[in-house]
């Protein structure tokens, strides 16, 4: 699958790491597996919370919200951004890119000249062996959304699982009012 694609998970999908989640691919290759960071599950910690900023850095960038990436090395950190200009950074469409420098990036933040809303951060993140995601796509786990990179944006986390099935349409749009445990209806 191409990276920007947007996973998101079958309502009965039955993990309790990705129920009702929206994942972004980074990165699929064959022989080494897939990279992905869950968009919509934001954690209470900031991330002044995880790093020791710089004085000049922290009033800009020390409350951004940690999302959690997904249960692989939780206590890595991983960051989207809209700056094509930042060395390393790689590109997943529509205006949307994964890694890069990060210290330059802090200072871009910094000074004003990024803003808090064109940036995500992630804690850990969702990852598959080989083969592994090819099978669970195959297994009807996950929902195919390609390019759609600039949802991370603009859809609100706590409802992005449920707005991006019901802008799928038709038997989607009826999944997204699925409810979370069903014998409860």
């Amino acid at each position: 699958m191409r990276p920007g694609t947007l996973l998101i998970s079958q309502p009965f999908l039955g993990d309790p790491n990705f129920e009702r989640s929206v994942v972004l691919l980074c990165r699929d290759e064959p022989a080494e597996g897939t990279f992905g960071l869950v968009l919509n599950r934001q954690t209470n910690l900031t991330l002044g919370d995880v790093l020791d900023l710089p004085a000049e850095v922290a009033a800009a960038a020390g409350a951004l919200p940690i999302y959690v990436g997904g249960p692989v090395e939780p206590n890595t950190l991983h960051y989207l951004h809209r700056r094509a200009d930042l060395p390393g950074a790689v590109d997943l469409g529509q205006d949307v890119y994964w890694s890069g420098d990060f210290e330059l990036l802090l200072g871009l933040l910094g000074s004003g000249v990024v803003s808090g809303d064109e940036v995500r951060l992630f804690a850990g993140y969702s990852g598959w062996s080989a083969g592994q995601l090819a099978a669970e796509m195959q297994g009807d786990s996950w929902i195919r959304h390609p390019a759609s990179a600039g949802k991370v944006f603009t859809l609100a986390s706590d409802a992005f699982w449920r707005d991006i099935l019901r802008e799928k349409g038709g038997r989607y749009k009826v999944l997204s009012n699925y409810p979370v445990d069903p014998r409860l209806n």
